[in-house]
Parts: C-alpha cells; sequence; structure tokens
C-alpha cells in the first residue's frame, strides 16, 4: 500500500484562505498508432497546472514556480506514487475495456479525480472514468463502492470491486491525501491566495445573430479570487435573467480570471430603457455599475456618409481613368485628324492663295 511521506517544510500561518480551492487529476491512456504518448498525467491546484507525467517520462515534474525548491521536492514526493499507481492501472483499464468490447482501432480511456476545500471547511472529493469521452464509471468515496454509468460498464464495476488494492489506495487518496496536500498548499501560499485584485469592465456590443437586436457583451478580466457576480441591470433597479447569456469563469496567464456575460437587447427596449453591467467581488467596496452608451444613429451616419464618400472617389477615379484610355486610343486611330496649329494654319492659307 502507499503510504504517504511527512513534509518536510511546515508553515506557520494556518489561516483559512476565502474562497474554494482544489486539488484535480486528468489522466488519459490511449491505443497505440495515435503518435502521441500512450498515458498522461496532470495534477491541477485550483487552475494552476503543478506537475506533468506521460509514458515516455521516469517520473513525474513540476510545472510551477509557487513552490521553491525544498517545497516542491517534499510536495512531488508525496504526490509521485499516486501518479505512477496510475499509470499502470489506467492503461490496463483501457486494455480490458477494449477487449471487453471487443473494439479495434483508436481508443481513450480518462481517469478525473481530486478533492475540494470551502473556506467553512466543507471538503468534497470525486473520482471518474470515462470510455472514448463518454461517462463509464465512477467512485462513491463516501460509500466505497463503484458506480457503473451505463449498463455496458457493469462487468468493470464488479472487477474493480474485486481489486481490493485499488479500491483502498482511491479510497486512501480521496479521503486523506488529497486534503493533506490541499491544506498544505493554502497555508503556505497565503499570502498568495488572500491577495484581491480588483476586476476590469469592458462593454462592447455586435449585431446580434439571430435577431435584429443587440449584442452587449460585458467583459470582465483581471480579478481574483475567483468567485464573482455579474449581472445585468435595466433602468438601474431589474435583474435581468431572460435574454442573458453567462460564460465560465475562465483563469488568465497571470493566475487572475475573466467572465464574459451577453445581453441581447431589441431596438425597441433599446430606445425605451437604459442598462448596465454590474459586478460584485471581494475587491471592491460596492458593486461595480457600468452603463452601457449605445451606438448613436448619427455616428452610424458619419460612417455610412464615409464609405459613400470613398465610393464616390472610386467610381470618380474609374470614370476619370476610362475618359483618358478612350482620349489616348482616339489620339492612335487612323481617322483621327489632330487640330492645327497657328502657324500651319497661316501657311496653309498663303498657299492657297498663291494657287489661286
Amino acid at each position: 500500500m502507499i503510504r504517504m511521506t511527512v513534509l518536510g517544510i511546515l508553515c506557520w500561518v494556518h489561516t483559512a484562505a476565502a474562497g474554494t480551492h482544489s486539488l484535480h487529476f486528468f489522466a488519459v491512456a490511449t491505443s497505440e498508432g495515435t503518435g502521441f504518448p500512450k498515458y498522461v498525467d496532470v495534477e491541477m491546484m485550483d487552475d494552476v497546472q503543478i506537475t506533468y507525467f506521460d509514458s515516455t517520462m521516469k517520473k513525474p515534474v513540476l510545472r510551477t514556480d509557487w513552490m521553491n525548491e525544498t517545497k516542491g521536492r517534499e510536495f512531488l514526493e508525496t504526490l509521485t506514487p499516486y501518479i505512477l499507481f496510475s499509470h499502470k492501472k489506467i492503461p490496463q483499464s483501457l486494455r480490458n475495456t477494449v477487449q471487453h468490447f471487443n473494439h479495434t482501432g483508436v481508443h481513450t480511456y480518462q481517469d478525473a479525480g481530486g478533492c475540494e476545500l470551502d473556506d467553512d471547511g466543507t471538503r468534497r472529493s470525486y473520482l471518474s472514468h470515462t470510455y472514448d469521452g463518454m461517462d463509464f464509471i465512477s467512485f462513491d468515496v463516501e460509500t466505497m463502492t463503484w458506480i457503473a454509468a451505463v449498463p455496458q460498464a457493469v462487468f468493470y464495476k464488479h472487477k474493480l470491486e474485486a481489486d481490493t488494492a485499488w479500491q483502498q489506495i482511491s479510497l486512501d487518496y480521496h479521503r486523506r491525501v488529497c486534503f493533506q496536500l490541499l491544506e498544505w498548499y493554502l497555508h503556505c501560499e497565503m499570502e498568495t491566495l488572500q491577495r484581491k485584485v480588483h476586476p476590469a469592465v469592458t462593454l462592447m456590443q455586435r449585431k446580434a445573430r439571430e435577431s435584429a437586436g443587440t449584442d452587449v457583451i460585458c467583459h470582465v478580466t483581471g480579478f481574483y479570487p475567483r468567485e464573482v457576480e455579474v449581472n445585468w441591470i435595466r433602468d438601474g433597479e431589474a435583474l435581468l435573467e431572460e435574454g442573458v447569456w453567462s460564460g465560465e469563469v475562465l483563469p488568465n496567464e497571470d493566475r487572475t480570471y475573466q467572465l464574459r456575460k451577453i445581453l441581447t437587447v431589441s431596438p425597441e427596449d433599446q430606445k425605451k430603457h437604459s442598462y448596465s453591467c454590474q459586478v460584485d467581488h471581494a475587491s471592491l467596496d460596492e458593486k461595480m455599475d457600468v452603463k452601457w452608451v449605445p451606438e448613436a444613429a448619427l455616428n452610424m451616419g458619419f460612417v455610412a456618409a464615409g464609405v459613400l464618400a470613398a465610393l464616390g472617389l472610386i467610381i470618380a477615379v474609374i470614370i476619370g481613368a476610362l475618359i483618358w484610355k478612350k482620349r489616348a486610343s482616339g489620339a492612335r486611330s487612323p481617322d483621327y485628324t489632330p487640330a492645327q496649329t497657328k502657324e500651319q494654319s497661316d501657311a496653309s492659307s498663303n498657299s492657297i492663295n498663291n494657287d489661286r
């Protein structure tokens, strides 16, 4: 059985970090012939990748700079046995499933799990497997049972339940080790995790794709911690839900977050009401309201006038070129008689008089 090593470096700060924090892993085994490693494992602390491992390597490596060398070594030594154990078991799960279904070609078997910790001490953990991208089987940590997501997975449920070593290791990691590593991270990174970075809000608009209305995009970015509330408000008081599309909170490269909320406004409502994007975040003393100012019809007229002026200039240039070309071709025509100069005209008159 895998045993957890004792972390050699202790952190003196022991204060709860705001929000929800997580330690998750994502692993995938792939059939041969794809050109990719047969097995890949990635560990994520919140939304930051902390380790990487694949079947071409001997051991996992750190992919983060938030731990110094000593802390990183202790952290990785604790996590490595579980990563290597998964490397042994997940490709085996792929082979068993492919053989059971008598499948050929390229197939994948994915393993995802981890734990979450709220600032009030609430704990959650999960473990699930997917075959070819479809839910296959999961492990209930509380009841210590494997649950088949589809009837086709019942055979593997019995196989896993008979594997007491795997079940015990999964239980040990998801009940104990995962939370110990997460709490250690939270305590050691308290200064970083307790920082508050206020968001930047930008409003953009575009023509709605499926209606005659306007899509107004409220883009909120650069904030930390992750928890944020973004709403569209009409006439300064009515919170809107209909006609609003919300994206997911996504991580930025600098360990802050971003979110988009899009409101679709009809031409009639645009004339009758005012709209603002309201943001509530831990970094703000009060809610931030950013009012949407629609593009004025006058501005659109200027744009249209500019386009027409440009078209007029292009047409004028084309017409001028055609006239010049016509005149030039006329000068080269055999039927064209150039106009006489004054000297030519006088000489011609004298010649006629002399002939007479």
